[in-house]
């Protein structure tokens, strides 16, 4: 059996190896709620989103961004199957939104570090995106396009953004 501790640091260090800069921004950490939900994971996509929308590359063209309310995030989510969460988190960190045959990362450790971070989630945590599979559609988070994937396994968190210009 894995400690938190591990399982955090884990976490921690896969979504750091996903990060780039201006593009992809992450986060890993521990609710400190009781029974946390999909509630509680929409406030910490809104706290990335404010993160991002607070680094100077974006805060340039939205300065009167506010992220939106945790309802609002809440509806623009659909469920996303955990087989399918470490190829959807990698492919978030690697292929740029708006020019696809861009790469933010390589393929091969991008994949790797997405598979650790779904590993220790477990095969039982639940995951998150603001795609619209069925509709082939996004339902947008911020005012760029963007990319959200966020998951849980009832105690711990990550959440992976990327926002390219529109």
């Amino acid at each position: 059996m894995t400690s938190t501790g591990a399982v955090l640091a884990g976490l921690r260090a896969a979504m750091a190896e996903l990060a780039t800069p201006v593009r992809v921004y992450v986060a890993a950490g521990r609710f400190t709620e009781p029974d946390p939900d999909l509630p509680e994971l929409a406030a910490r996509i809104g706290l990335l989103l404010a993160d991002m929308a607070a680094d100077e590359a974006w805060r340039r063209f939205a300065p009167e961004y506010v992220p939106p309310s945790v309802p609002e995030l809440c509806a623009a989510l659909e469920p996303l199957e955990t087989h399918e969460a470490a190829p959807f988190l990698a492919r978030l960190a690697t292929v740029d939104l708006y020019w696809p045959t861009h790469r933010h990362l390589p393929a091969e450790p991008a994949a790797r570090a997405a598979d650790r971070a779904v590993s220790l989630l477990g095969p039982d945590g639940s995951w998150w995106t603001n795609h619209d599979e069925a509709g082939g559609a996004v339902n947008g988070v911020s005012p760029f396009l963007d990319s959200v994937v966020a998951g849980t396994d009832g105690e711990h968190f990550v959440v992976a953004l990327q926002v390219a210009p529109d």
